[in-house]
């Protein structure tokens, strides 16, 4: 507990919020989260709202929030960003707000959680028991269902982790959502990796904290439409592959071996043939398939170098992961 906390004071729990077209959901989010409160003692919520360039009312609503006179006593805080970085850019930047603390209080837990209500605030109580009763620094949702959504989707998300715990040095639990309560050296521990290619699950795996899993069935969204269609959420877990796997550049070297063998093997033939029989010129077509095969093995190879080289060049350049263009909050009002 912080020195500067009065004895008789609650814990401090943030709730980050990362927000995208999310007018609609807002308000139900907040008032749901809040209901919660009545099944925990000890703790206080308080609100991060990031809102990642949203092209609606979403920061709107959330000033509403801010300025209303029902929400005096509840810490609600935002920051807003100057286009849209993606949900990863705005996970970081909440993190980092609850890692730096307000208003003299550094958050005991972290409780990261979507405002579309697909992550229930009805497991917040069992995630603080969980946290609280058991020798974990976190304590996270696993969907063990995908109910309403297309079969060609929930078949890419399991094969994408059995290759991403089988090709890889961590292990992510297989339906792992964001979903999830923290400790705070654990969200420290997040907040001082400074990668702009950021992938969550990931880094939430790498950290090596101990984490509980609860099991949850999928939930559909509030209200509004995702914004992560198939092709996003493909580049998503590609992206998310290569950050921490080497396989791919193990592979490139594999059969790139493969083929100077093959290579070797059919140039000392041809020497054989030529030395026995003389030269003989048919063979053209198989020649040029030849050609084409490995000449597209060699583009495949370099496409896979390619996509490490720009990701260290993105990383090399040392841009700022987002830009907040406004934050604001109600502290001082209180």
């Amino acid at each position: 507990m912080d020195k500067n906390r009065k004895t008789n004071e609650n814990r401090r729990i943030d709730i980050v919020v990362p927000c995208h077209n999310e007018e609609k959901n807002i308000t139900p989010f907040f008032d749901a989260v809040n209901a919660e409160k009545k099944n925990v003692e000890g703790y206080d919520f308080s609100y991060i709202f990031i809102d990642d360039g949203s092209s609606d009312e979403t920061l709107e609503k959330i000033k509403e929030l801010i300025e209303s006179e029902d929400n005096r006593d509840i810490p609600i805080r935002y920051i807003s960003f100057s286009r849209n970085f993606g949900k990863e850019a705005a996970i970081y930047a909440g993190l980092q707000a609850s890692a730096e603390g307000c208003d003299g209080i550094i958050a005991d837990y972290t409780i990261l959680m979507d405002a579309d209500l697909q992550h229930p605030p009805r497991l917040i109580p069992e995630m603080i028991r969980t946290v609280e009763t058991e020798d974990c620094d976190s304590c996270a949702a696993r969907r063990v269902s995908r109910k309403g959504e297309p079969c060609i989707r929930s078949a890419f998300s399991s094969l994408f982790y059995k290759l991403m715990n089988r090709f890889s040095d961590i292990n992510i639990a297989e339906g792992a959502t964001d979903y999830r309560i923290m400790s705070r050296r654990m969200v420290k521990a997040i907040v001082s990796m400074p990668e702009s290619q950021r992938f969550s699950k990931g880094i939430f795996a790498w950290v090596g904290f101990e984490t509980k899993w609860i099991d949850m069935e999928n939930v559909e969204r509030k209200a509004g439409e995702s914004s992560w269609s198939m092709w996003k959420l493909l580049g998503y877990a590609v992206a998310g592959f290569l950050d921490f796997a080497e396989a791919p550049l193990k592979f490139a070297g594999f059969i790139g071996g493969i083929v100077s063998v093959l290579a070797g093997v059919y140039l000392v033939l041809e020497l054989i043939k030529t030395i026995v029989v003389g030269k003989d010129l048919p063979g053209y077509e198989s020649l040029i398939c030849l050609i084409l095969i490995f000449g597209g093995i060699i583009i495949a190879l370099l496409s896979i170098l390619g996509e490490y080289i720009g990701r260290m060049y993105l990383e090399l350049k040392g841009r700022p992961i987002y830009v907040a263009k406004e934050t604001g909050d109600n502290i001082n009002a209180r």
